[in-house]
C-alpha cells in the first residue's frame, strides 16, 4: 500500500505539472491567435479574456497526450533511479506498479468528465457569443422544447422562423410560422404555413395565411394563399452547421438535447456518438497510460530511452487516430455509437496489457 501511494503521488504530480505546462503554452499560443483575428475590434484585456475562454476546451482535448507524457515521465524516472529494479528484486511484479497510475487516471478522468467538460462547454458558448459580438454576426437557429427556431435576413430586415417539426437537414418544415421585421426592428408581416421547403434562394410555402402587421386590422387584411415563395438567404449547410459542435453542450445536458433533436425531426447520431465518447474518456486515458508504460517500464540503457519515448508517443497518436476514425464511422451510421466509442480504448488496453505481460513474464 505504501508503494502504491508513493507511485500514485509521483504520477499525479507529473500529470499536474505537464498539464500546467500545456496551460501556459496554449494560453500564449491562443493569445497570439486571438490578436491576429481580433486585434482591430478588441483591446488587450478582451483578447486575454477570449484566450482564457478558449483554454478549457483545448486542455480537455489534450488530456490523452498529458496522460501518456505523465506515464513516460513516471516510469523513466523510476527506471533511472532503479526503483523498478528494486521492486522486482523484492518479489513484486512490475505490473503491480501500474495499479496506482491506472486508479489515479480513472479518478482524474472522472473529474475531467464531471468538471472540465461542463466548464469547457460553458466557456465555448461564451467564447462564441463574444466572438459574434465582435464580428457582428448572429446565430441562425436555436432548438427548444416547442420546436425549431431559425433566423434569416439581411440589410432590409430579418425573419424569425418557428417550426413544429423539420426534416433531417432542416430544409423541410411543417407547422411553420414566419415573423418578418423591418430594418428598424418593427414587425411588418406574419405568415403561417402548413409546410415550407427550402429551395435555392427562397422558401416555398404551402397552405399559407398572411397577416400584414402594419395594417390597422391585421386579421381583416389577412389573406389565404395556396402557395407562396419567400426569399431566403439560408442554405441546408448553414442550417446544419448552425447546430454547432456537440462539444459546446455539457455532458449532463446532452441526453435532453438528443431527445429534443429527435423530437424536432433531426438526426441525433453525431451527438449520441459524442456522448458515448465522453463517457469513455476515463477508459481512453487508461489506454494512454498503459501505452506509455509499455515502452518505458523496463530499464533503459544508452540511446534507447529516446526511441522508446518516441514509440510510445507515436503509438498514442495512432490510437487517437483510430478513435477519431471510429467516431467518423459512428457519425455516418456505419457502426453503432457504443462500438465507436468503447471499442478503440478497450482494444488498446487489451493489446497494451498483452504486450506488458509478455515482456514481464516472457
Amino acid at each position: 500500500m505504501i508503494l502504491h501511494r508513493y507511485i500514485a503521488r509521483r504520477f499525479a504530480a507529473a500529470f499536474l505539472a505537464i498539464l500546467a505546462t500545456f496551460f501556459l503554452l496554449t494560453f500564449f499560443i491562443e493569445l497570439i491567435e486571438q490578436a491576429r483575428r481580433h486585434s482591430d475590434e478588441a483591446g488587450f484585456v478582451a483578447l486575454v479574456e477570449l484566450s482564457l475562454l478558449a483554454l478549457p476546451g483545448t486542455l480537455y482535448e489534450l488530456l490523452p497526450i498529458v496522460a501518456i507524457l505523465a506515464t513516460v515521465t513516471l516510469f523513466i524516472g523510476l527506471a533511472r533511479s532503479s526503483e523498478l529494479v528494486v521492486t522486482r528484486a523484492s518479489g513484486r511484479s512490475a505490473l503491480r506498479a501500474l495499479v496506482a497510475p491506472v486508479l489515479v487516471t480513472l479518478v482524474l478522468g472522472a473529474a475531467a468528465l464531471a468538471v472540465l467538460n461542463p466548464l469547457s462547454a460553458a466557456t465555448a458558448r461564451e467564447y462564441e457569443a463574444r466572438t459574434m459580438a465582435l464580428t457582428g454576426t448572429t446565430p441562425v437557429q436555436a432548438l427548444a422544447e416547442g420546436g425549431l427556431w431559425l433566423r434569416q435576413g439581411g440589410a432590409e430586415g430579418q425573419s424569425v422562423i418557428h417550426a413544429g417539426r423539420a426534416s433531417l437537414d432542416g430544409t423541410e418544415l411543417s407547422d411553420v410560422s414566419f415573423l418578418t421585421y423591418a430594418a428598424g426592428d418593427r414587425p411588418v408581416e406574419r405568415l403561417r404555413a402548413e409546410e415550407a421547403r427550402l429551395v435555392p434562394g427562397a422558401w416555398e410555402l404551402a397552405g399559407v395565411k398572411r397577416w400584414p402587421l402594419d395594417a390597422p386590422n391585421p386579421e381583416a387584411a389577412s389573406e389565404v394563399l395556396a402557395t407562396l415563395s419567400l426569399p431566403s438567404s439560408l442554405t441546408a449547410d448553414s442550417i446544419r452547421d448552425s447546430f454547432g459542435t456537440p462539444a459546446s453542450i455539457p455532458i449532463w445536458e446532452l441526453p435532453r438535447f438528443i431527445s429534443e433533436l429527435r423530437a424536432a425531426g433531426f438526426s441525433a447520431r453525431r451527438h449520441l456518438v459524442h456522448l458515448q465518447l465522453e463517457l469513455a474518456t476515463p477508459l481512453f486515458l487508461v489506454a494512454m497510460v498503459l501505452i506509455g508504460a509499455l515502452f518505458t517500464m523496463r530499464h533503459q540503457r544508452g540511446g534507447r530511452t529516446g526511441m522508446m519515448i518516441l514509440f510510445a508517443i507515436l503509438l498514442g497518436f495512432a490510437t487517437y487516430f483510430v478513435r477519431n476514425f471510429a467516431r467518423v464511422l459512428g457519425e455516418s451510421g456505419d457502426i453503432p455509437a457504443g462500438l465507436a466509442a468503447w471499442a478503440p480504448p478497450a482494444a488498446a488496453i487489451a493489446l497494451a496489457l498483452g504486450f506488458i505481460l509478455h515482456l514481464e513474464d516472457g
